[in-house]
């Protein structure tokens, strides 16, 4: 038996419970899923059979959460209960993975598992959450962490950790670690939560757009000029327009970038130098953003802040 998949199965799952298992190819072959309980799965023939698949090349996932008994599908009206909140980290791994450990706004994860070189997947066993609550959830971790906005639903599969990852060559083992044991309630999270409408608040005079026609970046640049000169807090203002404009392809990068231009902005206005500038917005992000990258988008923005600046003193 695969004792790595059937010990991530036992701590996050109860035995009756029925979960989804997705084998995937990438050879154009149509996925195969299983409803199946989880003392079926753990049965050493049906163990058997999943690592002869997976050794042929089928990748081998699990749903995040337990789905309702005698379902025949994975589809979100079949999900039985909020067991996982989770996030998938596929750029910059190391650093945003370091970042989320380092964070006090999420608890230990209960696993991570790395699902491939510098990708990982962290999962948190939650109770009391309902499926909206959910759903809102991963979408807030995401961008708090530069995770994947687009694996936030309930019916999602994860990775089955003690299997190979068959997109690579040599194949990838997904391995998992468990930081934490206990069981988590909303309360354990500290996230921004996502406004059921985009619309700012703005301040007029703060504004440097025409007030009978912008675009939503211009008001999110008006917006942020006017917090930030009141003193809001940089990190809490990146999170929020993340959240705020969870349309763009990359929030997190999006709402960085808008915040640290604009403090640039600002501070070359106060009369600080450039290189101080460089220096804040380097301590800013660095343990955001690799240290090589971060260094080098730090001077790119201080040196574009500056270029607005003459350019606006010259208009």
């Amino acid at each position: 038996m695969n004792q790595v998949a059937a010990q991530f199965l036992t701590r996050s799952f109860a035995f009756s419970e029925t979960i989804a298992l997705l084998l995937r190819r990438g050879d154009g072959v149509r996925p195969q899923q299983r409803i199946i309980t989880v003392d079926q799965v753990l049965q050493a023939r049906y163990m058997a059979w999943l690592a002869h698949q997976n050794q042929t090349g089928a990748n081998i996932y699990v749903s995040g959460n337990p789905l309702i008994p005698g379902s025949r599908k994975r589809t979100k009206e079949f999900v039985a209960s909020v067991r996982h909140l989770y996030i998938d980290i596929d750029t910059d791994g190391e650093a945003r993975l370091a970042a989320l450990r380092a964070s006090d706004r999420v608890p230990a994860p209960n696993a991570i598992l790395s699902t491939s070189p510098g990708k990982y997947q962290a999962l948190w066993r939650v109770a009391g959450i309902g499926f909206e609550s959910q759903e809102q959830m991963l979408k807030s971790i995401a961008i708090a962490f530069g995770g994947d906005t687009a694996c936030t639903d309930r019916n999602r599969v994860l990775r089955l950790p003690g299997f190979f990852n068959q997109k690579y060559s040599p194949a990838h083992l997904v391995t998992v670690e468990y930081p934490a044991e206990r069981t988590y309630l909303t309360n354990d999270f500290k996230l921004d939560q996502i406004p059921a409408t985009r619309a700012l608040s703005f301040d007029a005079n703060a504004r440097e757009v025409s007030p009978a026609k912008h675009s939503l970046s211009e008001e999110d640049w008006g917006w942020t000029l006017s917090e930030l000169s009141r003193g809001k807090d940089a990190a809490q203002l990146t999170r929020t327009l993340a959240l705020r404009r969870s349309d763009k392809p990359n929030p997190l990068y999006y709402a960085q970038r808008t915040v640290d231009m604009a403090s640039a902005r600002l501070w070359l206005a106060e009369g600080v130098g450039i290189d101080d500038i460089i220096t804040m917005l380097e301590v800013r992000r660095r343990f955001e953003i690799p240290g090589a990258v971060c260094s080098t988008r730090a001077q790119e923005i201080a040196e574009t802040a500056q270029r607005m600046v003459a350019h606006r003193k010259m208009a």
